[in-house]
């Protein structure tokens, strides 16, 4: 059998930071195919509840007075309490008291994880929301009926006090709720580096993980900091959907967005977005070249530049082969020295990094900048 062939490195040179704890190895496997560096700092823990003898004794209700309506507003918090109903021997039970429910998924997730127990879900809403559920039903109206609803780990968002209000039996069933997270350390580290530019974008796949992590940006005073890198295009904060955008939105910060709400979509929204950065690249004589956050890479081939030689590779693809001055070279190097003798250091250690020595050339009495395509070699 042929071997599938390579997946191209579109991230290679990208520093992902992944802030969900669930799936998160999942998500970086398919990451890492593509390139990517990622780091993780799940900005909150997810505690199950499926010991909980209130969750053991709500199911039991439902398999003596089935719901009417069941709604199911998280894929995982689904998956979890069938799982724990078969921990209790209830499982079969369970599924077949839902068969006869009107089942409304709060997304696509949800609707995923419902057909994946041999159900169906007679209506999903779109937009993801507790609003959009709540409007559906109260329209149609609930006085009377039977309405199980699945928890997700922040609540439901207020359906149930919504429909009890409105008449209906609500039977609450909390799988999972949102804890603190596992390091916070770990959490502090990441925003700091997100703001300093250690990391090339943010991946977020729930909306209390986001609302968390950007809480945590703000204690660590960093806020400013990495709305100025998002505006500037260096960082990229990428949510799986729109109800996990939302605490980014209300921030003024613009998410990435896949088409779809799911991981692989998500992932082809970054893979998409590297793609058309990588499209308008600077095209030099060596090939295509890319600056990132800590590492560029050309034609390809992530370069083994110092942080001092990145500077200066930054500054010359910023120029898009115009000249850059000795004296801005200096300015772009750490430290405070003044000779001269060390941007000449700089530059020749930049092109034995390169691997292509005519790719900095030097404009005699002028500076330095970058051969493009096209350019004859000199």
């Amino acid at each position: 059998m042929a071997e599938a062939p390579a997946l191209r490195q579109v991230m290679a040179g990208c520093t992902v930071l992944i802030t969900a704890d669930r799936r998160a190895g999942e998500l970086a496997a398919a990451l890492e195919r593509r390139g990517a560096t990622v780091r993780h700092a799940p900005s909150l823990s997810m505690i199950p509840n499926a010991d909980e003898p209130a969750l053991l004794e709500a199911t039991r209700s439902l398999l003596e007075a089935p719901p009417d309506v069941l709604v199911v507003t998280t894929g995982v918090g689904f998956r979890a309490w069938i799982e724990a109903a078969d921990a209790h021997g209830l499982a079969q039970q369970l599924l077949a008291v839902l068969e006869g429910a009107r089942i409304v998924a709060r997304g696509p997730k949800a609707r995923g994880a419902i057909q994946a127990a041999g159900l169906h879900a007679d209506w999903v809403a779109e937009s993801e929301t507790a609003a959009e559920v709540a409007e559906v039903l109260l329209g149609e109206g609930v006085e009377g009926l039977r309405i199980a609803i699945q928890m997700h780990g922040a609540g439901a968002d207020g359906l149930e006090a919504v429909f009890a209000a409105a008449g209906a039996h609500v039977t609450e069933l909390v799988v999972y709720r949102w804890g603190p997270a596992p390091d916070p350390e770990l959490v502090r580290a990441s925003a700091r580096a997100a703001a300093s530019g250690e990391i090339d974008a943010v991946v977020f796949t729930s909306a209390p993980s986001a609302e968390a992590w950007l809480a945590t940006v703000e204690q660590e005073g960093a806020a400013d900091a990495v709305a100025r890198r998002c505006g500037d295009g260096e960082l990229v904060l990428a949510a799986v959907g729109p109800v996990t955008a939302k605490p980014l939105l209300a921030r003024g910060l613009e998410p990435l967005l896949p088409e779809r709400g799911r991981l692989g979509a998500l992932v082809r929204a970054l893979v998409t977005h590297y793609e058309q950065v990588e499209s308008v690249a600077l095209a030099t004589v060596a090939g295509t070249l890319l600056v990132r956050a800590r590492v560029a890479v050309l034609d390809g081939r992530v370069l083994a530049v110092s942080p001092s030689g990145l500077s200066v590779l930054r500054l010359l693809a910023q120029a898009g082969g115009s000249v850059v001055t000795r004296e801005q070279v200096l300015e772009a190097l750490p430290g405070a020295s003044t000779e001269s003798h060390a941007v000449e250091v700089a530059i020749g250690r930049l092109r034995e990094a390169l691997g292509r020595r005519d790719l900095v050339r030097t404009v005699v009495k002028r500076g330095y900048r970058l051969a493009l395509a096209g350019e004859a070699a000199g």
